[in-house]
């Protein structure tokens, strides 16, 4: 399953395969959330380095029976470029939010991690932007770290 990730204002546009073999309670929730298109606020990320944080609203979450906790698989705490990472935090641990946190990164570069206000926090790598377009994900990204913030569009295709 291909994981298409676009940015029209700034030029993004690339796929990423899924890895369900790898993260399967992480792909199955990003399959169940990305049933249909879903466009996601994303901001450079200050903490991780080289990313597009596009954390999931929880409005588009409520009620959702797939809006569980999330067990670390494919774990790093060092993504790479072209890594696509699921974090999960569980409501009320970072600032008392009394939401879940479900957040989406793209990685664009060397140099990232996966450490936060909170702390270290193992993501799951779920996806992997092909590599024939990790070039264009990097030049896409700088242009949205320039900008500041950007609304990504999320589509699976078959």
């Amino acid at each position: 399953m291909t994981l298409l990730i676009q940015d029209a204002a700034h030029g993004l546009s690339v796929r990423a395969v899924l890895l369900p073999q790898k993260a399967p309670a992480n792909a199955a929730f990003l399959t169940a959330y990305l049933a249909g298109p879903r466009v996601i606020p994303g901001l450079h990320a200050m903490w991780t380095g080289p990313e597009i944080s596009c954390p999931v609203p929880p409005q588009h979450l409520a009620g959702a029976d797939y809006a569980a906790a999330l067990p670390p698989e494919n774990a790093t705490l060092h993504p790479q470029p072209g890594d696509v990472v699921l974090a999960y935090v569980p409501a009320r641990v970072w600032g008392g939010n009394p939401d879940p946190i479900f957040d989406i990164g793209l990685f664009y570069g060397p140099g990232a991690r996966m450490f936060f206000p909170i702390g270290w926090l193992p993501g799951s790598v779920v996806a992997q932007v092909l590599p024939e377009d990790r070039a264009a994900l990097a030049e896409a990204c700088t242009r949205i770290r320039r900008a500041g913030a950007c609304e990504i569009t999320f589509t699976l295709e078959a």
